[in-house]
């Protein structure tokens, strides 16, 4: 092949070895967002361009990261699954169970989808703090309400919920190791749909079982598709899904469209737009 589409983990990594059986291949697309499952400098190597349809689910994960700061916030699982098993027992679920008034919220990454997810918390009158390498413009922080928090560490212990927003690099491959957690307040709310490689698996699970962490949701895993015996699939109060959150009907069309316009354009010898490369022809 002379093109490769793919999408984040699914159904196969792009291993250095599968580039170097590719002769042929020109040209690696990510039919969504984040590349990490290509080996990016095996690709440079290769001399290929590997480049993704940037911004097409950031509106679907900065939703759906809301969506599981509820649901865990309010012990909504346990709930449903008391209605599902016969069961009716409201003090078992309102003693774990707040509002999202007055909690300090915390992003750790506020690019694309972590500025949506702070516009989305404005309304219910949180805290609202972020640590980026960048600091974002002053008068978006002042519009919404949001403060930048230089160190990580200091950071953390503020936080009533933590939501990973960063890309999976190098540096931030398992950034929250089980010195990091803890350093968060004990009860705390987790939320990553960011990469699951960002987090040490056992650490987490540790933390979520000693009652450090309150409650984990999120949809990425390590790897992907998740075994059958990884630790989030059975430690206590989580609130896992499939990698979905980027993939609403809405978020397929907006990736359809960006893979159209990107393979028109290829064939036609012409650029991409500049924030869709993730590597340029080596």
């Amino acid at each position: 092949m002379h093109v490769r589409i793919t999408t984040p983990f699914h159904p196969a990594y792009v291993t250095a070895e599968r580039i170097k059986k590719a002769k042929n291949l020109e040209f690696l697309l990510t039919a969504g967002i984040g590349s990490d499952h290509i080996d990016l400098p095996a690709a440079a190597a290769a001399g290929l361009t590997v480049a993704e349809v940037t911004g097409s689910n950031t509106v679907s994960v900065a939703g759906d990261e809301l969506l599981r700061i509820l649901i865990l916030l309010r012990n909504f699982l346990p709930g449903y699954q008391q209605v599902v098993q016969d069961e009716w027992n409201v003090a078992g679920i309102a003693h774990r169970a707040y509002d999202l008034e007055g909690k300090t919220v915390g992003t750790v990454g506020a690019g694309r989808i972590g500025r949506l997810l702070l516009q989305r918390l404005k309304p219910f009158n949180c805290n609202l703090l972020y640590h980026d390498r960048l600091q974002i413009d002053p008068e978006l922080e002042k519009e919404i309400g949001v403060k930048f928090e230089e160190d990580l560490d200091a950071m953390l212990p503020k936080c009533d919920v933590i939501v990973i927003n960063t890309p999976l690099t190098e540096k931030t491959r398992g950034m929250f190791n089980k010195e990091r957690i803890a350093k968060m307040k004990k009860g705390v709310i987790v939320v990553n749909n960011a990469r699951g490689a960002i987090m040490d698996a056992r650490a987490v699970a540790d933390a979520c079982s000693s009652g450090h962490i309150a409650g984990y949701g999120g949809d990425v895993w390590f790897p992907q598709p998740a075994p059958k015996d990884h630790p989030w699939r059975y430690m206590p109060n989580h609130a896992m899904t499939p990698h979905i959150s980027g993939t609403t009907i809405d978020a397929q069309l907006r990736y359809a469209d960006g893979v159209r316009d990107m393979l028109d354009r290829y064939f036609k010898g012409e650029d991409f737009p500049v924030q869709n490369y993730i590597v340029k022809e080596g």
